[in-house]
């Protein structure tokens, strides 16, 4: 088996490469790199020397003796290598444009604020208890939930773009899972359930799912 993805399950970087490796049908070896266990085991020397970074996921391609981490790079690398598989991607340029630009907004500018980095620096450096925690996660959340449901209005149908899974979807479907941790109302977010109930109904997607995975808890 050429790929090996070290992650977490309840990591969103993670999730997100678990969906696209199902939906490409790719085999792929799991490798559990837990956070907080020991400190957490994406600081040891033997994980510190595939991602200096310290975070997951990594994906391994032995193939091609590659290593690669951020999972968006990941994918979009996994969708090139493999195009004869389910493409996340639109073929027609400013239709990929539209595609990233709502998986950027989920993946970079609402997932990080919520990190289990940020969440413990919150708590060692600032005192902020577990509800202070969530509250943080909620309004970063919502804001960025807020702004997305407006997009979603001009292009959403099953999914967040008509009726194609794209990498769009992806991104999606774990950042409201992390939403329905932290207790945000989905009630205000109409369309962005849809698209995650519609998503969650997948193979891929449930294949994918945190609470299925080995080293979940």
């Amino acid at each position: 088996m050429s790929l090996k993805l070290y992650g977490y399950w309840r990591s969103s970087a993670t999730y997100r490469v678990r969906i696209a490796l199902n939906i490409k049908g790719l085999d792929y070896e799991y490798v559990p790199v837990h956070l907080v266990k020991e400190g957490g085991e994406q600081h040891q020397d033997a994980y510190s020397q595939l991602n200096p970074a310290h975070l997951v996921p990594t994906l391994v391609d032995e193939d091609r003796d590659i290593i690669l981490n951020q999972s968006m790079a990941i994918i979009e690398y996994l969708d090139e290598r493999y195009p004869q598989t389910p493409r996340l991607l639109p073929s027609h340029t400013l239709d990929r444009a539209r595609v990233r630009t709502v998986a950027l907004d989920l993946a970079c500018d609402i997932q990080p604020l919520a990190n289990l980095r940020v969440l413990n620096k919150l708590a060692d450096d600032f005192a902020v208890d577990q509800e202070g925690k969530a509250a943080w996660a909620r309004h970063w959340i919502t804001l960025g939930f807020e702004a997305l449901e407006t997009r979603l209005k001009n292009t959403a149908g099953d999914y967040c773009f008509g009726f194609d899974v794209t990498l769009a979807d992806v991104a999606l479907v774990p950042q409201v899972y992390n939403a329905l941790r932290f207790g945000v109302d989905m009630s205000k977010y109409p369309l962005i359930d849809k698209v995650y109930q519609n998503c969650s109904a997948l193979t891929p997607f449930k294949l994918a799912a945190p609470e299925n995975q080995p080293d979940a808890q």
